[in-house]
């Protein structure tokens, strides 16, 4: 399984970015899928869920408004647009599949002016 993770940079508070996520060696479209992110000395969490059909999501309630999750399933492909970024946003992302151990290198979003 790999799980390629892109799109994240730098950003100014306000700004927007989208990330990408591309998998091989599974079926994105027959599992949930999920965003997760960490700061240094702190746990990963979950923030964002979309079912196999990409009809039903999840947010957290910290990017709830702000973050889109959405899904190709022709493409293998998962996104998270994130809209209104703030400095708290700032770590690293990453893109799982729903149930199954296995992380990718994720990719690094900083906020910052």
């Amino acid at each position: 399984v790999q799980l390629q993770a892109s799109g994240g940079g730098l950003v100014q508070p306000g700004g927007s970015l989208r990330l990408s996520c591309v998998g091989s060696g599974i079926d994105f479209s027959i599992h949930v899928m999920e965003y997760y992110r960490q700061t240094p000395g702190k746990q990963r969490e979950m923030i964002a869920a979309i079912n196999t059909d990409g009809r039903a999501d999840f947010y957290d309630d910290s990017v709830k408004g702000r973050f889109t999750i959405s899904r190709d399933n022709a493409k293998n492909a998962l996104y998270l647009q994130m809209n209104n970024l703030k400095s708290e946003d700032t770590a690293r992302y990453y893109c799982k599949v729903y149930n199954v151990d296995f992380w990718g290198q994720g990719t690094l979003v900083t906020v910052s002016s």
